[in-house]
């Protein structure tokens, strides 16, 4: 039995499938981990969900900014980005149950035996393991519920950018929803900078990574993430994994084998990005 954490997928559905055959995956034993972001850049966003979805309770994922995207997308609140490719997802005769799936997934994996947790983003330098609980299943269940259109249209934006207790409402699930999806970047007391899309040493001061200031999740827990491409899965501290390494961008799909933390590297066949 293996656990396995696998970096952005993001449609790049031939590259996924040569990277479990490397390792044999085998779904009656294995259990997977993905760090968000299945659709858009790559080709075969559809392939991707079908597939994982039919893994059920081996996989353990999480929602991404662009998995959102899609869903605020196929709602109507939203239009596809210049270089996503979900055409062949929005037309698809099973579209209405893969979104249905898609937004049933959590924004958060906790697991205590492992000591691993795993966000898109990351975890707030703000939040404490218990509090990033909280807020996820915030969100979580209100994308599960009727009224998951408001928080898909009031998603977009950047503030607040302060963690409070006092926060609610959608402006509370919106902070949450950018730390688990979008953040990279905090100033100096945690607040979220959402604006520098930068390689870390090229941010301005006083802006750091999110994993360079002090953390409050328990040191002997794990953290595995994806988003930051442009990090190609380095410079990350001691028990913070990087996982996505921009396969649809030309470079590779990474995954990492949790029980002796091995690294296995599948190249993509070519840059997706239009």
């Amino acid at each position: 039995m293996s656990t396995y954490l696998i970096g952005d997928i993001h449609g790049c559905f031939d590259e996924f499938c040569a990277l479990l055959a490397q390792i044999n995956f085998d779904p009656n034993k294995d259990t997977l981990w993905l760090t968000g972001d299945l659709v858009a850049r790559g080709p075969y966003s559809l392939e991707v969900l079908r597939y994982v979805r039919s893994l059920g309770s081996k996989v353990r994922m999480v929602l991404g900014n662009h998995d959102l995207h899609l869903l605020a997308v196929h709602a109507g609140i939203s239009r596809r980005r210049c270089g996503d490719q979900l055409t062949a997802l929005l037309a698809a005769h099973d579209t209405e149950e893969l979104i249905n799936w898609l937004r049933c997934q959590p924004l958060f994996q906790a697991d205590h035996e492992l000591k691993l947790v795993m966000a898109h983003a990351g975890i707030s330098p703000q939040w404490d393991l218990n509090t990033a609980q909280a807020c996820a299943r915030e969100v979580e269940e209100t994308l599960r519920g009727d009224d998951y259109r408001l928080l898909l249209a009031a998603m977009y934006g950047d503030m607040p950018n302060d963690w409070s207790q006092e926060l609610a409402g959608l402006a509370r699930l919106r902070f949450s929803t950018n730390v688990f999806t979008r953040m990279r970047f905090c100033f100096p007391y945690g607040q979220l900078d959402m604006c520098c899309k930068a390689p870390p040493w090229r941010a301005p001061a006083p802006l750091k990574p999110w994993f360079d200031l002090p953390r409050l999740v328990d040191s002997e827990y794990a953290i595995a993430f994806g988003h930051w491409a442009a990090l190609k899965g380095k410079g990350t501290p001691k028990g913070i994994y990087a996982l996505d390494t921009g396969c649809c961008w030309g470079g590779s799909l990474t995954l990492l084998h949790w029980e002796d933390k091995q690294y296995i590297t599948q190249y993509a066949h070519r840059n997706y990005i239009k």
